[in-house]
């Protein structure tokens, strides 16, 4: 089973966030329907930047590293379109 990191942008609210799920469709419906308690505050969204991978382990790794190094995530808002 696939897994995928991904990144939404809330362009009312200028937040981002990342995270990950084998089934990013469903996942960012959640989001943007406000089912997800830590963006509902932040809807709508909308999806700006997406990785395979093929295992959650993977791609856990990876989410945790875009979160505590700035600089990577800052670079990768600034190439897919979502200003910091």
């Amino acid at each position: 089973m696939s897994y995928y990191l991904y990144i939404l942008y809330s362009e009312k609210y200028k937040k981002h966030y990342i995270g990950i799920s084998d089934n990013p469709d469903r996942r960012i419906q959640e989001h943007n329907h406000g089912q997800v308690r830590s963006t509902k505050a932040y809807t709508p969204y909308k999806l700006i930047y997406m990785e395979n991978y093929p295992n959650k382990a993977i791609a856990r790794k990876r989410e945790l590293f875009l979160k505590r190094t700035a600089k990577e995530r800052e670079r990768l808002y600034k190439i897919y379109g979502a200003i910091v």
